[in-house]
């Protein structure tokens, strides 16, 4: 049983709802952990079309602040205080610095561009790519989710293929593929070496790929290594708070996993599956 969501967003980004609201939720799943993991501001330049980076900015006390006061408040659901950060290429000192900002319970490591490119914005990018410009889209990214992982800077890898979302049926043919594997398989190598958890999350099945992440594929590499799992619903609001746990217990458990962490103040601590 899953009692622990990691993966969360308010209002202070692209969420809907207050950080009580989604505490309020958690509560009503009956979950035992609600991680609060924020968007961190991030630097001009690494923009989406619909970009809430001002608002984030101007809100961060106020997401720390009402996290925290939660947090130390107690309650049935023990919160932890978290963020998401994105990894941007060239942009490891302004990361590093964010990392540090406040005494966090865990961090979220994400890749989200491509350079300068958000290719999680919008479908359209897609839509007109080859096959072969597809594949040179995953390589870039795995390449740069080994750099984040490498990093040492974060607890868990967040969404691993979050980029088949808008072109799933392509990335497993990329997979399939021995080379791709094999970047795959190394990303996930210095994933177990630093220490850090593989996310699985049911985001992936509200999205365009309709597909848990990660893809079967890679569980199947995860489960091989014995690589710790972390679980998450990326909700943006509160009805996506734990969702489809119980679908992501039989998911991981299908391939051998018994049983799944959490990071609290830093501190790693193993669930029962």
């Amino acid at each position: 049983m899953i009692l622990a969501d990691l993966h969360t967003h308010t209002k202070y980004s692209h969420g809907g709802n207050t950080p009580a609201e989604m505490y309020a939720a958690a509560v009503n799943k009956n979950l035992a952990y609600m991680g609060f993991s924020e968007h961190s501001p991030r630097p001009a330049g690494f923009d989406y079309s619909h970009e809430y980076r001002e608002q984030l900015t101007r809100h961060l006390p106020d997401y720390v602040r009402e996290v925290c006061a939660l947090r130390d408040a107690g309650g049935p659901c023990r919160v932890l205080f978290g963020m998401e950060m994105d990894w941007l290429e060239g942009q490891e000192d302004f990361t590093r610095a964010s990392c540090a900002s406040f005494d966090f319970d865990y961090l979220l490591g994400s890749v989200h561009f491509i350079g300068n490119w958000g290719f999680d914005d919008g479908a359209e990018p897609w839509k007109a790519f080859s096959q072969e410009e597809c594949e040179k889209n995953y390589q870039a990214y795995f390449e740069a989710w080994e750099r984040m992982i490498n990093s040492g800077l974060f607890n868990i890898a967040a969404h691993p293929d979050l980029i088949k979302i808008f072109s799933v049926e392509q990335f497993h043919i990329w997979l399939a593929k021995p080379e791709s594997a094999a970047l795959v398989r190394r990303g996930l190598n210095a994933l177990l070496h630093a220490g850090m958890s593989m996310e699985i999350s049911s985001a992936g099945i509200r999205k365009a790929c309709r597909e848990i992440y990660p893809a079967p594929p890679i569980m199947v590499m995860a489960a091989s290594m014995g690589l710790p799992i972390s679980f998450a619903s990326d909700a943006h609001a509160t009805e996506d708070v734990g969702y489809g746990f119980a679908r992501l217990a039989s998911y991981a458990r299908a391939f051998g996993f018994s049983e799944y962490t959490i990071f609290d103040r830093g501190r790693k601590i193993i669930l029962p599956l």
